[in-house]
């Protein structure tokens, strides 16, 4: 199953991704039997059209793969930022904290702290 979800994306390509695949839910997109090459086509598209997302726009692209960790593939074009790790046999999504989280986090920690 190869799903596609998107967020705050142009018109075209919403429409693109309903002549290939089926709509499930607003913005996400769904094909059972997609083949490699179909999907890598679509995906060129789909690159090629949002190669300059902002940040509040994106799009993931997965589907199975039982050589990968968590046994899918994964692909992400937009936004915000982030950076697909493998930890323990699954992908986790990683960001950079911001000024303010860390503070937060200094300050929880401080309170957690046993006197």
């Amino acid at each position: 199953m190869t799903v596609v979800a998107t967020r705050n994306v142009a018109p075209r390509v919403r429409g693109f991704l309903a002549s290939v695949m089926c709509e499930v839910a607003p913005g996400v997109y769904t094909a059972p039997r997609m083949s490699a090459s179909v999907r890598e086509r679509v995906w060129r598209v789909l690159r090629g059209w949002c190669s300059e997302l902002t940040a509040d726009q994106g799009l993931v692209m997965t589907w199975p793969d039982r050589k990968l960790p968590g046994g899918q593939e994964i692909r992400v074009l937009g936004g915000p930022p982030y950076e697909l790790v493998e930890h323990d046999g699954v992908y986790l999504a990683r960001t950079d904290l911001t000024q303010d989280e860390r503070f937060q986090l200094a300050r929880d920690a401080d309170e957690d702290t046993p006197f």
